[in-house]
């Protein structure tokens, strides 16, 4: 599928050189509309708009000559082919929803099948690019593509999902009751594609990070226990960024450190760490920080002979003293140690 409407070919035409008079004055000026003749046209249609707006209201000194004809018929085309532009995306994107609204082939043969997966993984990627909420894109995703038959299909759809939904309220209010995060918790903890966990649980945090709602429907569908459950996996970049959420998530949301120390994750984030050393450890033992910090049952477990936390600690700070690439996981065990095992015979924090 051709993505020739694309957002790097809005604007084809060539900004006119500015008149003698705004461009006067010396080489260490700004970049308004009217200045230096090698500043860029705008590549979009924001871009363009501020450039207008910069040049009807900015007054230099001494005063602007009127803009040129030159300019004005310039200024004109230019904005015509960006709203252009903006009505040919609507249509891409038109476009890709009705190929991916067509039924699965059922009966077609292993050819057809392949091309009909290939038109709609490229529609996916050129939705990635485009802004398609608006037009219902969202209930297609999560009510199809998120459980297709294709891999291929599966994690686009939930790139997708993410890629939409960050940061955006509106969109994540939308995404979260389409019952998306219940689809993409099961992918994450079950899909046997590791690209498709990656992808979803870049959309899962997308959906519950700054986002109370999504925190919660997280927890009532026991999130936590999925994320600790990929932190145990064996593909590295799932790990990493498994225990790089929950740390993030105990930092926002130290209201849940008691439900997270109910559920046993000192002792399992321990366990972590005894495991053959890799830079996962780094984001496990931050983790850990964030669950002590300010929380004495934290610490009380930590304290717990039979873990053997701070030994480990102390092996570990021996190790990595010398490797300057650890030294983020260094202050860790280091964090730990004070706030764990500092003052051993001190059990004021336990009464």
């Amino acid at each position: 599928m051709s993505d020739e409407g694309s957002r790097g070919s809005r604007l084809p035409l060539a900004l006119p050189p500015a008149s003698q008079g705004c461009s006067s004055g010396g080489g260490g000026g700004g970049s308004s509309a009217g200045g230096s003749g090698n500043s860029r046209p705008p590549r979009n249609l924001q871009g363009l708009l501020q450039m207008a707006i910069t040049a009807g209201s900015e007054e230099p000194d001494p005063p602007p000559e009127p803009m040129s004809e030159e300019r004005r018929q310039w200024l004109q085309e230019a904005m015509s082919a960006a709203f252009r532009g903006q009505r040919e995306e609507v249509e891409q994107m038109k476009s890709c929803l009705r190929v991916l609204s067509q039924p699965m082939p059922p009966t077609a043969g292993e050819a057809e099948q392949a091309a009909d997966q290939q038109e709609r993984e490229g529609a996916l990627e050129l939705l990635a690019d485009l802004y398609f909420c608006q037009l219902s894109g969202m209930h297609l995703l999560v009510g199809r593509y998120l459980e297709a038959g294709a891999a291929g299909l599966r994690w686009r759809a939930a790139q997708l999902i993410g890629t939409c939904s960050q940061n955006v309220a509106a969109i994540q209010e939308q995404v979260l009751g389409l019952g998306a995060l219940r689809k993409l918790l099961r992918l994450l903890d079950r899909d046997a594609c590791d690209t498709v966990r990656v992808k979803a649980l870049f959309a899962i945090s997308c959906l519950v990070r700054e986002q109370e709602a999504g925190l919660l429907q997280f927890l009532r569908l026991d999130g936590f226990s999925v994320l600790m459950r990929a932190m145990q996996q064996q593909v590295q970049k799932l790990k990493v960024k498994s225990a790089f959420l929950l740390q993030n998530l105990l930092v926002g949301h130290p209201e849940h450190k008691g439900t997270l120390c109910s559920m046993g994750m000192v002792q399992q984030l321990v366990a972590l760490v005894r495991t053959e050393h890799s830079p996962f450890h780094e984001h496990v033992l931050g983790a850990l920080c964030s669950l002590v910090t300010d929380f004495p049952q934290g610490v009380r477990e930590c304290r717990e002979p039979e873990l053997g936390l701070e030994e480990l600690l102390r092996h570990r700070c021996q190790l990595l003293q010398q490797h300057e690439e650890y030294q983020e996981e260094l202050e860790f065990c280091e964090k730990l140690l004070q706030t764990c095992f500092s003052s051993p015979a001190d059990d004021s924090m336990d009464r």
